[in-house]
């Protein structure tokens, strides 16, 4: 019992220092001209539109822009909470051993 609590504390540790890590990661995202920034945490930063864009396809450039960023974010997130699992060596949680 002392080795599972010991293992959870030390996951609320890594997953403090991993959210820690995605607050500081920026994660960019393009379609047609259109950037938006995420940072890991999955939080939009940034959303940049040029100035002479052609607004008639505006709603679905920039849904397109935000899917692909969330994705990315998404995969950011996942792969380093799968270190964190694997190294833990957590089964079943994530591709953990």
């Amino acid at each position: 019992m002392l080795s599972n609590m010991k293992k959870l504390l030390e996951l609320r540790s890594k997953a403090k220092k991993m959210q820690k890590q995605l607050s500081k990661v920026q994660i960019e995202s393009e379609h047609e001209g259109i950037i938006i920034i995420f940072s890991g945490e999955q939080q939009v930063v940034e959303v940049k539109i040029p100035e002479d864009y052609n607004t008639k396809n505006l709603n679905k450039n920039l849904k397109e822009a935000f899917n692909k960023g969330l994705k990315k974010a998404q995969e950011v997130a996942a792969s380093q909470m799968k270190d964190i699992m694997g190294d833990l060596g957590l089964p079943g949680m994530l591709g953990g051993q």
